[in-house]
């Protein structure tokens, strides 16, 4: 039952994360197309510190339970997972934006290939986590002790350097949240656990937490942008560290409390279905956000930015739904027997529903 509870709570953490990031890009795709700000420009704001560290360190929470299997086998769960997804949606996206819309066939193949060293638009995300996955694997079976790689993964984060390369950049920003995720993974496990059985004390908490990071963020020296933020005392490097740290904690208590509630039930199912709506919902944001824009009937940016979320959403688990109903393009969300690497492919007539779940608890 426990299992069952403590996974429920991590999906549900990342239904947070998801649901954040489409946020900000809908609140910036709008912002930057009308000059304004809007409600949803704060939201993200004060979820600045927080936002990205804690998808990673989610991301990096049963890193311990596959480090120790033999290198092909982790590559193929932890690695090649996140490049056939990546090189996948780069070849769409890229496909549809300058291979259709330009008509142009030689830089779709230079764009294709030159995502391959610089990751492309949002698909960092995806492109960096087989990159964590990797470099963790390889500090492992090197046997570089965490007391020599925490200390320089946190003074990466601390320097935060903003080199030519965007490979660099957010590797050092973000690598010490999945590291973290990996090695204090049952101190965040019983941390929700215990907010669970404590949950009066542990929403006073969270109370408490909110209060603190809007004060730092909003603080003298903020300013809200309609494509960016820049945040008041929480951007010093250190305190913005600290920041991260516990805003992703916080999350993760909030989530644990969330999944108690019945009602809930849908930010788990989100959670779980998170790199679905990552991978396609910036193809429907430009749309949805161009025919709000030009119906005129709403004139609030915060209305047209949540209208711009919710539909991006709405069309990713939509899409989902019609190839779950059709089995037609199964590929684009499920990595097919093919992209495995040889040792580590399921065997020929496991079910799709029995290979989805072995793919993703490995994953």
């Amino acid at each position: 039952m426990q299992e069952t509870v403590r996974l429920a709570w991590v999906d549900a953490a990342k239904g947070i994360s998801i649901l954040l990031v489409v946020m900000m890009y809908a609140a910036y795709n709008t912002g930057e197309y009308t000059g304004g700000v809007g409600f949803l420009h704060y939201i993200i704001g004060f979820a600045t510190p927080f936002r990205m560290p804690e998808f990673f360190l989610i991301s990096g929470l049963f890193l311990s339970q596959v480090i120790d299997r033999p290198f092909l086998r982790f590559a193929d769960r932890r690695v090649v997972h996140y490049l056939y997804f990546y090189i996948l949606w780069v070849a769409i996206m890229i496909g549809l934006k300058v291979g259709i819309y330009d008509a142009d066939p030689i830089g779709t193949v230079r764009g294709i290939g030159f995502a391959l060293i610089q990751p492309y638009g949002v698909l960092w995300f995806v492109y960096l986590l087989a990159l964590f996955g990797l470099v963790t694997k390889l500090l492992y079976d090197s046997a570089v002790p965490a007391w020599v790689t925490l200390p320089v993964a946190i003074a990466l984060q601390l320097w935060s350097p903003h080199s030519e390369s965007y490979i660099l950049t957010q590797f050092a920003a973000y690598f010490v949240f999945f590291y973290l995720g990996y090695l204090a993974a049952p101190a965040v496990l019983a941390l929700v656990d215990r907010a669970q059985h404590n949950p009066a004390a542990a929403s006073i908490g969270l109370v408490v937490w909110a209060l603190i990071n809007g004060l730092l963020v909003f603080s003298p020296g903020y300013v809200v942008e309609p494509v960016g933020m820049q945040m008041g005392l929480a951007a010093l490097p250190g305190l913005h560290f600290l920041l991260a740290v516990i805003g992703t904690l916080a999350l993760c208590v909030a989530a644990g409390l969330a999944v108690q509630f019945r009602f809930m039930a849908w930010l788990t199912w989100l959670g779980k279905h998170s790199l679905v709506v990552y991978l396609f919902f910036t193809i429907p944001m430009s749309l949805s956000r161009a025919l709000a824009l030009k119906s005129g009937i709403i004139a609030d940016i915060g209305i047209i930015s949540t209208f711009v979320m919710v539909a991006s959403i709405a069309s990713s688990v939509i899409l989902y739904g019609l190839i779950q109903l059709t089995s037609i393009g199964k590929f684009l969300f499920e990595r097919p027997r093919w992209a495995h690497l040889p040792a580590s492919r399921p065997a020929v007539g496991v079910g799709p529903a029995t290979d989805r779940q072995a793919s993703a608890a490995k994953s």
